[in-house]
């Protein structure tokens, strides 16, 4: 995508017209209209192809769309095509026609930080909402409000002086909690501004402030979150090594922290970040690193250490390894005990839906019994869409739905694989992280190797794929 977003792009969100599918529909609506006013027939019915959507939206586009097309586009936005296609300019350089319908952004995503209460009201992209949020604020309204907060929790950590103070400290932890429960739900472009203030914020303070024991202890566990946040912000933008270093960094603020909990966590999550990037032992021997670490803490990292042992097992092919630890997961879940992560919420809790996603996984790809791999995966994807909003997330949900892609493909059913992958495809392109494109990379993968069976429809869902991946969310991070 280009470094400056275009008008097109601008104007897109501005609209909330950033998911395929509402955008299709207010083209085609447009079309049809263009053809009663002018009596032009060959316009009716006419549509746009995700992947020419995707052009645009991305800025990718090296020529002008077809003349129909250029009509349509005008229509929509009452822009000629040139200029929306165009980098968007400033709001000063705009026309006054123009600057009274939208505030242009800068080129990198808006990010804000917003008070607990606006947070929780913002829409979570779920099985009721389909569209995600990209920017934090929609209003200059809405913006102002967010830099004030974000400004209030600067000068309150600076006001109190070289030492830290209990509203400093109430003031991050309710922040941090805020981003732990808002990541599962929300989009990276959303949260990750925020995230890096705050971790910077946090290192500030532990540098150089005048810090009480207790108050340490707490202040590097906050600390140890927002840099396990940043590892997984770093692995969902596909670069590994950055993530890693983060983990590492969340491990030594849980060790100054001393927290059981919360080394068995980055573990778990330095497991995670190995497993996708291709090095299931890596990862089965985090897990175990993880589980060490733990020792008698019954929070739900405990069975998100043996689900992770579990997939990279499967990967591995170990058959027997794989079952254990699915089982262990079992075991653990029935004497769960909630603890202060759990307390976090979102990405530091592991609710049940996750583990059927994670178990689906790892009998899907250890491969010994298709049918079982299927009947798992509908199970994962009907916990998902039945999920309350504290157990939702929108990259475990995607990655359910692949595995049943996986499955149905494996029982050689490519119409069930393609329905089962479509809500996948249909995400916009904030949602589309690394371990999502991975998992549909994995469907591509499997679709190649069955190629004999329906030909046409394994071929036709192989492009959509490969058209899906191509934009990946970290186009939108620069």
């Amino acid at each position: 995508m280009a470094e400056t977003p275009t008008l097109l792009r601008v104007l897109t969100l501005q609209r909330h017209w950033q998911v395929y599918a509402t955008f299709r529909l207010r083209f085609e609506a447009a079309a049809s209209s263009i053809a009663e006013e002018e009596n032009d027939p060959r316009l009716q019915g006419l549509s746009v192809s995700k992947r020419q959507f995707e052009r645009w939206y991305g800025g990718a586009v090296k020529t002008r769309p077809y003349p129909d097309q250029c009509r349509v586009l005008e229509a929509m936005f009452g822009v000629d095509v040139d200029a929306l296609l165009a980098p968007a300019p400033t709001a000063s350089l705009l026309a006054p026609a123009v600057t009274g319908s939208f505030v242009v952004p800068p080129p990198q995503p808006v990010t804000v930080l917003l008070p607990s209460e606006q947070a929780t009201a913002l829409p979570a992209g779920g099985p009721s909402n389909s569209e995600t949020r990209f920017d934090a604020g929609t209003t200059e309204l809405e913006r102002q409000v967010a830099m004030a907060a974000r400004r209030a929790l600067r000068f309150s950590a600076m006001a109190e002086g070289s030492s830290i103070g209990p509203e400093t400290l109430g003031q991050i932890h309710d922040e941090v909690r805020r981003l732990t429960v808002a990541y599962p739900r929300l989009a990276l472009p959303t949260l990750l501004g925020d995230l890096v203030e705050v971790q910077d914020l946090t290192f500030r303070l532990l540098e150089h402030g005048r810090v009480k024991p207790l108050q340490a202890r707490e202040l590097y566990l906050l600390a140890g979150i927002t840099s396990g946040m940043l590892a997984k912000a770093s692995h969902d933008l596909g670069n590994p090594s950055a993530a890693m270093m983060q983990a590492r960094t969340a491990f030594v603020c849980a060790d100054n922290a001393d927290h059981h909990a919360m080394r068995a966590w980055v573990r778990s999550l330095q497991s995670l970040i190995s497993y996708w990037a291709g090095r299931p032992a890596e990862a089965a021997e985090y897990a175990i690193l993880g589980q060490s670490a733990a020792g008698n803490v019954r929070g739900t990292t405990g069975v998100w250490l043996a689900c992770l042992s579990a997939r990279a097992h499967a990967l591995l092919g170990d058959g027997e390894a794989t079952r254990a630890a699915v089982q262990q997961a079992e075991d653990a879940r029935a004497v769960v005990e909630l603890d202060d992560l759990d307390a976090f919420g979102g990405i530091m809790t592991f609710p049940e839906p996750r583990q059927l996603y994670y178990v689906a996984e790892a009998t899907v790809h250890l491969g010994e019994d298709p049918a079982l791999g299927e009947s798992r995966s509908e199970a994962a994807v009907a916990a998902y869409r039945t999920a309350s909003e504290d157990e939702w997330a929108f990259g475990d949900e995607a990655g359910a739905q692949t595995d049943l892609a996986l499955a149905r493909i494996g029982r050689g059913e490519i119409e069930g694989a393609v329905e089962a992958v479509r809500p996948v495809l249909d995400l916009p392109i904030e949602q589309r992280n690394f371990g999502i494109t991975s998992s549909a990379q994995r469907v591509h993968a499997a679709l190649h190797a069955d190629g004999r069976r329906s030909r046409t429809a394994a071929v036709a869902l192989r492009e959509e794929i490969e058209a899906f991946t191509a934009t990946p969310t970290s186009v939108l991070i620069r």
